[in-house]
């Protein structure tokens, strides 16, 4: 019984209130079936947003408050891994629960004439297993597992609500001309324009490259109504905002928060995308427009009065950007001390910030350097939901980790095979990580690191441990499946 109700069920009063109580149970909040319930889950995942680029991960540029407050009221991860280096197969291990020697999709493949390579109808996404547990599920933002009617349609994969851009391609213009809802498109008050432009000086005029309807705006607000429908019972709502990836088409209130002396000249499309008169305060205010949306999110959980039940997940599909579009990710110091970028498998293409917030059950202001995955989410959210975990998932539940309780189960090791950027393998077993690159072509020898010592990756010990190479270098041979959508004749055995 409630400690809100206050019944004292051994004095001489208890008769009339519990009948009081079995009458007006419906009516009274703290008797709702809602207090009973299973947990709701938010997952949003960032595009492109680097390790470094956060205030709770060491950024001292950009202003990141929601995101920052998000870690102070809950845990920060500090080795927790994305699914791939890009959009496509890393988004495909988020919701398969499967790694990327083994997912169905492993690089970005478009299909015309709009969408990227679906995943098959026999693949069980994590929004069927809460589906299947009674859950509310709904996804808002960038899909990129598959078109509209297809096989990866994400109202074929367990999403009773998907609205936003279907296409990887499409989500390079903030001001597309229609998102999708469920199926069907949804016209804008916006004129169709190349999401990429080149210029031989700065144009003219910037404001061609905007319209009347902001997606990210009108996706913020489809979540926020999202909550607000569904705050009567359990939900998975996953938000893949489109937010730090070019095009650079921040709002300006928040450009014009950033120093002006940052830009000293314009970026006029000539690394992709569209120009933008002030680039460096552009990219932050996307990181600082993506923090603006994290908050709203999060607040309208607190007024709901969820606040206690829901478990929101915050992370990033893989790391920064190159330069491109005008980002400058060395001004920005977007990887910390981490190798590489995004299409990279070293640990700045890789690892990713993630925090997790559900007040009463994760500590607040705690850190974890558990080493986990994106196929770790499927396990994870199936535990706490009751629900099955399908034949053939890799991941591990790190429920233990965000309980503080009970055993937690630890990867003997992490893989990663990616078929983009001429062909990469990489294993993460302990403190130890295996890379070789170039298998499309020119493979390179393994190159092994110690992630404790060199954090970095800047250091070649190989020569130096021989038996660990071998035994990394079998896992990248055996753990590994043929994908006929994604060859690799080296590994393929042709």
């Amino acid at each position: 019984m409630s400690s809100r109700l206050q019944c004292r069920v051994g004095s001489s009063r208890a008769p009339v209130l519990l009948l009081a109580l079995l009458i007006f149970a419906p009516t009274i909040p703290c008797c709702r079936a809602q207090d009973r319930r299973a947990p709701n889950v938010i997952v949003i995942l960032a595009d492109d947003l680097g390790y470094g680029e956060v205030g709770c991960y060491g950024q001292k540029k950009i202003r990141t408050p929601n995101i920052d407050r998000l870690a102070r009221e809950g845990m920060r991860f500090t080795q927790h891994y994305a699914g791939a280096p890009v959009c496509a197969p890393s988004r495909c291990v988020l919701m398969t629960g499967r790694h990327l020697s083994r997912a169905w999709i492993r690089g970005n493949k478009p299909v015309r004439p709009e969408g990227q390579w679906p995943i098959p109808a026999d693949a069980v996404t994590v929004a069927e297993v809460m589906k299947a547990s009674g859950y509310a599920t709904g996804c808002i933002g960038k899909w990129g597992l598959g078109p509209a009617s297809s096989t990866g349609d994400p109202n074929a994969q367990g999403f009773d609500l998907y609205y936003g851009y279907i296409c990887q391609r499409e989500a390079h213009n903030y001001y597309p001309p229609y998102l999708w809802l469920n199926g069907q498109k949804h016209l804008l008050n916006n004129q169709a324009f190349k999401a990429h432009q080149r210029f031989k000086q700065p144009p003219e005029d910037y404001a061609r490259f905007h319209g009347h309807e902001y997606a990210p705006d009108l996706m913020i607000n489809q979540a926020l109504a999202f909550l607000r429908r569904n705050q009567q019972k359990p939900f998975f709502l996953y938000l893949p905002f489109v937010e730090p990836h070019v095009a650079m088409q921040p709002p300006a209130r928040w450009v014009d928060r950033y120093p002006k002396e940052w830009d000293e000249k314009p970026y006029i499309g000539n690394h992709g995308y569209l120009p933008h008169p002030r680039p460096r305060a552009g990219y932050a205010a996307m990181i600082s427009h993506l923090d603006e949306h994290v908050g709203r999110v999060t607040r309208l959980v607190d007024e709901l009065g969820m606040r206690d039940q829901t478990l929101i997940l915050f992370t990033s599909d893989n790391g920064p950007t190159h330069d491109v579009g005008g980002a400058d990710t060395k001004f920005f110091n977007s990887s910390g001390k981490l190798r590489g970028r995004k299409g990279s498998v070293y640990e700045g293409g890789l690892r990713v910030p993630t925090i997790a917030r559900w007040p009463g059950t994760v500590a607040a202001g705690s850190t974890t350097d558990h080493v986990s995955g994106f196929q770790d989410l499927l396990p994870t959210l199936a535990e706490l939901a009751h629900g099955d975990v399908p034949v053939g998932v890799d991941g591990l539940s790190f429920l233990p980790t965000l309980r503080g309780a009970g055993k937690q189960r630890q990867h003997d090791h992490l893989v990663w095979e990616f078929y983009g950027y001429g062909g990469q393998q990489a294993v993460r077993s302990g403190r130890w990580k295996a890379v070789r690159t170039g298998l499309r072509k020119k493979p390179s020898s393994v190159a092994l690191y110690d992630l404790d010592a060199d954090i970095s990756e800047s250091n070649d010990v190989a020569k130096d441990h021989p038996e660990v190479v071998a035994r990394l270098q079998k896992v990248m041979e055996t753990v590994r499946t043929k994908n006929p959508d994604f060859p690799i004749p080296l590994l393929d055995g042709r």
